[in-house]
């Protein structure tokens, strides 16, 4: 159990957008994204966009760009396109957009991904940050991995975080 330093006392529920990030995925065979917005909806924070885009820089820009205009999303999970082979381009299309960055949130999903897989996690290039007054995470794209982040990271950390960016 994640030890919190102060309870949440406002029950933000936060609109979120998840998107996959894969050259090979359909919304049938998307296990990590369905797993993300399961995990949303348990948690009462609802899905109000879904969408899976090629692993492609300019597709990635122009997604991030569209969702940070929407006014009724609060925060972004995209998933897949974090390692380091060339068609991995999600980290880089990113990552130059975020106006803030939340480098505890790559480190520590680093560090737990060591816990379960060793050094392998050193290929993790999660990240997290604001772009358009929205909180952006980008993850690996497996389902262990989505599962790690949302349940350790990004969960109990969302509230308070978006109610730290509507101050």
């Amino acid at each position: 159990m994640t030890q919190q330093p102060h309870p949440d006392l406002l029950g933000i529920t936060v609109t979120c957008a998840v998107v996959t990030v894969s050259d090979t995925r359909s919304p049938e065979t998307d296990n990590s994204g369905q797993l993300i917005q399961q995990l949303l909806l348990n948690a009462n924070h609802p899905v109000g966009a879904y969408t899976i885009i090629k692993d492609e820089p300019t597709q990635i820009k122009g997604q991030i760009e569209q969702l940070g205009r929407s006014s009724n999303l609060d925060a972004v999970i995209f998933n897949g396109g974090t390692g380091i082979a060339p068609k991995d381009t999600t980290y880089d299309a990113i990552e130059n957009l975020l106006e803030k960055t939340l480098p505890g949130f790559g480190e520590l999903f680093r560090y737990l991904s060591y816990q379960e897989i060793g050094s392998r996690a050193i290929a993790s290039r999660a990240v997290a940050g604001v772009y358009q007054n929205k909180l952006i995470f980008s993850v690996p794209g497996s389902s262990n991995a989505v599962r790690l982040a949302m349940e350790r990271l990004i969960l109990p950390e969302l509230s308070h975080l978006v109610g730290q960016m509507r101050k």
